[in-house]
């Protein structure tokens, strides 16, 4: 069914004398208020005015269709029309199809509508956005007029500008504001000074464009210099509306006036979104790489886009957190919960980055270099993520120990400080993995450090069943070594202490007695850490009597206590037990010269 628009002479009352069809619509005119605004229709309906049937013109081809053509009917019978942002463009474009020119009659719909464009629309961030929006019903007529290339201008220099600056006297983003700066109040000034805005203000507005006009604003912000930092947020902002897999908690209201994209729009989407991205490292968040790159995975983009994903993550792969690195499994052909090869591969893009820049090399790096150097810190950083990231995996039964293995030792031995983290990965890979032969194990646990263990992990590793026996037993052998190390500084401290006693005199100066007062409480405190390593060499006393009674025991069943000593290294046991007694002897001796060190100065 035909729509129809009639037109009458509210004078004359006169029947209508033309029909016009745009579409499905018909509008019933008359010939004279419209031959004499277009020089298209004066020729249309000349051509027709031989014939005897009634006047029929066909615009078929008009732009805007139907909306555009009753504005221009309207102002063709001298009706008032309102141009606004939303029907300006309209208008511009059908007036120039149906050649509404200065030559034809005078203030003509062509420079009506070109003034209020330019002087504004333009002059407006919002109605410039409004504009542009519904240029996407009207091309290529708005692009041949100009006005696409101009709107994008118009936002192009006011985003990178101080929105502060060329917000007065407009409100549209805000309080009506003075020349002065305050806020204005019914046109009364307050004196309260507005708020300072963001750099992203106008991320929401620009990213309802449709994405040819956004990628157009974008190029000619970044050709005007704008930082590429506000590029990508801008770029993530736009992403964030049409990719729902991007936001965890989804926006209803945003939802709601948001069209869903069919699957292959938003791989489309995803793909144009990576490839605008800065190259720069650090520019855009870690974390918005990562919902790309899974969002990636789940569209099934194409194999260039994912390795390109994974190549930003990698080079700055230490601004990320151990929930980024938690990849679910897309794909049917892998078992494993996580997406253990994507990690590995991104480590590796970062350590070959970490190489070329000058990383350091593990032959030229000492402990006080590796705890102290900043340039380590982004290679020590990715170490604990992935030991965090081993943690994490390691419960999945089908995680098979070669990837496991691969990703462990992917991280070069100095960049971790100590080994804890590791050896909590592989306990929890062992717990979750019992039926690992004894080789499985030793060959794991050789990835592991054990003097690079703290001493709480060392206490724990002594006691954990699920290590191999040669494991514990350099674990047990490297804490004593601790130990003895640390009361051998603790006896240094005394004997520096002992060399005090000639500086007590008959009279002794008050700040020297507030020196002695020092060092009774440091006495005090070295008396308790030396009795609590006391007890500790009285534990491994006992565990090293107890192995060695067992592997005794075991060498008189099986007369093969030779080869088992060869093979687990138990020669210097008895040694080290024996040491260590002498050194608890020692230690009660000193432990002796500082208690009367105290008693003589409280005497």
């Amino acid at each position: 069914m035909l729509c129809v628009f009639h037109c009458r002479f509210s004078t004359t009352g006169l029947p209508s004398d033309v029909t016009v069809e745009v579409g499905e619509m018909s509008f019933h005119l008359h010939k004279f208020p419209l031959l004499s605004k277009s020089r298209l229709l004066e020729k249309l309906i000349s051509d027709k005015s031989g014939e005897e049937e009634s006047c029929v013109i066909k615009l078929s081809d008009i732009p805007g269709g139907s909306k555009a053509f009753e504005l221009v009917a309207k102002f063709c019978y001298g009706m008032k029309i309102e141009l606004t942002a939303s029907n300006v463009v309209y208008a511009r474009c059908a007036a120039e199809y149906l050649q509404m020119t200065e030559d034809v009659a005078e203030r003509n719909l062509i420079s009506e509508s070109e003034v209020f464009l330019n002087q504004v629309v333009l002059r407006s961030w919002k109605d410039s956005v409004r504009a542009l929006q519904t240029c996407d019903d009207l091309l290529p007529c708005a692009e041949d007029l100009n006005i696409v290339t101009r709107c994008i201008d118009s936002l192009a220099v006011k985003a990178c500008m101080d929105p502060d600056l060329f917000g007065w006297p407009m409100m549209e983003h805000g309080s009506m504001q003075s020349p002065g700066g305050s806020v204005l109040w019914n046109g009364i000034s307050t004196g309260a000074r507005p708020t300072s805005r963001s750099t992203d203000w106008w991320y929401e507005d620009v990213s309802s464009l449709s994405l040819p006009l956004y990628k157009r604003l974008i190029s000619v912000m970044e050709s005007r210099g704008i930082r590429e930092e506000i590029i990508a947020g801008s770029l993530a902002s736009y992403a964030k509306r049409y990719l729902p897999g991007l936001n965890k908690r989804h926006n209803a209201a945003l939802m709601t006036h948001t069209s869903v994209l069919s699957e292959d729009e938003q791989r489309g989407l995803l793909e144009e979104i990576e490839s605008l991205l800065p190259i720069q490292k650090g520019v855009t968040s870690t974390k918005f790489l990562f919902g790309l790159l899974r969002t990636a995975m789940i569209l099934k983009a194409s194999p260039e886009h994912l390795a390109n994903l994974e190549r930003r993550i990698g080079m700055q792969l230490d601004e990320a957190s151990l929930e980024d690195l938690l990849l679910p499994t897309f794909s049917y052909s892998m078992e494993t919960l996580y997406d253990v090869d994507c990690i590995q591969r991104i480590l590796k893009h970062f350590l070959a980055m970490d190489l070329a820049t000058g990383g350091a090399s593990p032959g030229l790096i000492d402990d006080e270099q590796l705890m102290g150097s900043p340039s380590l810190t982004p290679i020590t950083t990715v170490a604990k993520l992935i030991d965090g990231y081993l943690a994490e995996v390691a419960p999945d039964v089908n995680l098979k120990l070669p990837k496991f293995q691969s990703l462990a030792a992917a991280i070069p031995e100095y960049a971790r400080p100590l080994d804890d983290g590791l050896y909590r990965a592989i306990d929890i890979y062992f717990k979750a993995h019992p039926w690992l032969s004894e080789s499985e194990r030793e060959q794991l646990c050789r990835l592991m450090d054990c003097q690079k263990l703290s001493l709480e992990a060392c206490t724990h590793a002594a006691q954990n069943e699920r290590l191999p026996l040669r494991v514990v037993v350099q674990v047990l052998f490297f804490e004593q070594l601790q130990l003895r190390t640390s009361i051998a500084g603790c006896f240094l401290v005394s004997d520096n202490l002992d060399g005090s006693r000639p500086l007590r005199s008959g009279l002794v100066a008050p700040s020297e007695g507030g020196g002695w007062a020092t060092a009774v409480r440091e006495n005090q405190v070295l008396k308790v850490g030396m009795d609590h390593m006391r007890m500790r060499v009285s534990e491994l006393e006992r565990e090293c009597s107890t192995m060695r009674q067992e592997i005794e025991r075991l060498s008189r069943l099986r007369n093969g206590w030779s080869g088992i000593s060869k093979k687990l290294g138990f020669r210097v046991k008895p040694q080290i037990c024996s040491t260590q007694e002498d050194s608890v002897s020692e230690h009660q001796s000193r432990s002796g010269k500082i208690e009367a060190i105290s008693k003589a100065h409280k005497s």
